[in-house]
Formats: structure tokens, sequence, C-alpha cells
């Protein structure tokens, strides 16, 4: 048996590491089948060698993202774990960086993962992002969050959202009211978004003047969209030819982020993905980037990322 000792000097620190009734240590001793205790400060972790030394690795960076602000639950210490297996929990000090923004509710937005932090820094880098990725990974929510941040900034006039109407096995057309009350429910998760960020009563300002708008992909033909922050979501449903069309819409001091999930295409007749296309016509083009989440970047419940490990395992059987 191997024993290590780790001295903890802020007792509000072992707080925040152990969690409401001792459940998140129950969780690290149960990964790593190892007893922690805590003596005064002195965090001592007793198991096999190998167990002992993983988790007082991760305890080291719990503590450390604790004594940077961040909330210890169960996603922040699993995707730990997943870092100290890969010998990568060093760089998870990069993301103790200032937040994208404040939401209405007081709550920081900023990256959980390193890879929403490469999707965060390529936003800012690039005219054009695209982000590929399973449910669950923060794709559209940040995306929202740098363009409320730019808008604030007053380095755009507007923030365009949208996203094609396409049915998920449901039919449009049986849906009751005019066209925007049809089209209403697929862009409902771009202004959950955005009134977490501004909330209800300043979106619907921003929106009557025309800063803010949410609106199907076909309304976006024949535009062109300068001074604008613009994030088209759910583009694995565009056609190539929709995705061309959104594309050429840029105009100067524009920005455009591109989210989808190339898992969950729900175009009929299994016709081709604009966004599939666009990835492989446009990676080498200057000043696009394409980044790509996996099911560590799922900040969702945990069952989330099993369900994603699952279906991923059975279509590659």
């Amino acid at each position: 048996m191997a024993e290590r000792i780790i001295n903890v000097e802020r007792s509000e620190l072992v707080l925040s590491l152990y969690g409401s009734f001792d459940e998140n240590i129950r969780l690290l001793q149960k990964q790593y089948n190892v007893s922690i205790v805590n003596r005064d400060g002195d965090i001592k972790i007793t198991g096999e060698e190998d167990d002992t030394f993983k988790a007082a690795q991760a305890i080291e960076t719990l503590i450390f993202l604790a004594g940077k602000g961040e909330q210890i639950n169960e996603q922040t210490i699993r995707y730990v774990l997943s870092m100290v297996d890969d010998g990568t929990q060093d760089e998870l000090k990069k993301l103790t960086d200032d937040g994208i923004c404040i939401t209405m509710g007081g709550k920081i937005v900023k990256p959980k993962t390193l890879g929403q932090k490469r999707y965060i820094s390529s936003i800012k880098e690039n005219t054009i992002v695209i982000g590929i990725g399973p449910a669950g990974t923060g794709k559209t929510y940040l995306a929202v969050a740098m363009a409320v941040k730019a808008f604030r900034a007053h380095e755009v006039n507007k923030i365009i959202l949208t996203r094609p109407a396409v049915e998920a096995g449901e039919k449009l057309g049986f849906l009751p009211g005019d066209l925007q009350n049809k089209v209403d429910p697929y862009l409902r998760p771009l202004y959950d978004a955005l009134f977490d960020m501004l909330g209800p009563e300043a979106f619907a300002r921003q929106q009557e003047r025309g800063c803010i708008e949410v609106a199907p992909l076909a309304y976006m033909r024949g535009r062109t969209l300068d001074d604008s922050f613009i994030i088209l979501d759910e583009a694995q449903n565009t056609t190539p030819e929709q995705m061309k069309m959104f594309l050429t819409r840029l105009g100067f001091n524009s920005k455009i982020v591109i989210t989808g999930d190339i898992t969950q295409i729900d175009l009929p007749d299994k016709r081709k993905s604009g966004l599939v296309e666009a990835v492989k016509v446009l990676k080498n083009v200057e000043d696009i980037s394409i980044n790509r989440f996996t099911e560590k970047d799922v900040v969702r419940h945990k069952l989330v990322q099993d369900i994603i490990k699952a279906y991923d395992k059975y279509y590659n059987q």
C-alpha cells in the first residue's frame, strides 16, 4: 500500500473539494479504489501506488481549480479524471482565464474544457469558425456568448442567429399558426441562449431595434451582412446549396460561427449535408478555422457522455 499527503492551507478549498455530503470525494474514491481522509487540512490518500498517484494528481488539480473560483461538481471531476488518465491535467490551468460575459443571473460564462477553450480562441482569431461535435458541448451557447460580448463592446452592430427549419421526424406544416409561429420552435435554443445572456426585456428591445435577428436560414438569401456577428446553428441540416448561399452572405467587419453535429443529420431522402461538404471544401482556406469537439467536451449530465459513447461504439462495430 502507498500513502500520499496533500496539504491544503485554505479550509474553504477542502469544503469545495469534498462537496455536499462528501459526494465529490466518494466519486474519487470509487474511481481510483483509494481511501481519502482529511485531517486538519492534510488530505491523506491510501491505496495502490499507481491509483494513489493518480488520485493525488486529480485532487491537486481540483484544488487548483477551486482556488481559481471554479465550481467543483461531478462534471468537473469527471473531466479532470479523463485528463489525469491522459497525463494532460496541467493544461487545465489554461481554463482559468477571464470569462466571456456575465449572464442576467450573474453567472460568468467561460470555457469549461480545453476543447471549448480552443473554440473560443478560434472565434477571436478567425473570421469564419466551424464547430462540430456532439450535443452538450456548448457549441451554440458559447458562440452566442461571444456574439453578445462583441455586441456589448460595439465591435458589431447586429447579432444574427439562424438555423435551417428541418423537421426531425415531425412535419412542420401540421403546427398551428403563421410562418413565424411554425419556425419559432426550431429557433427556441437560440432564443433561450439570448434570454440567458441579455434577459427577455433587453432581448425584445434590441430585436425591435433590428439589432438582434433570429430567423430561419431561408431568410438570409440575397442579403449582404455587414458589421454583424452571425451564427448558423444545426448546420448539419443544410444542403450544400444552402451552405454556399449562407457563407457568401459575409460582409465587411462581420464574423460567422457555424455549429453542427454531423451524427444527427435530419435531411430527407439521405441528401448530402452542406456542413460535411463545407468542412472538406474549406479545410485549407486561410481565416477559416474548423474545431472538433468530443464526448470529453460534453458539459451536460454524465449520461449524455455515456449515450454518445454507446452510439459511437454501436455504429463503429
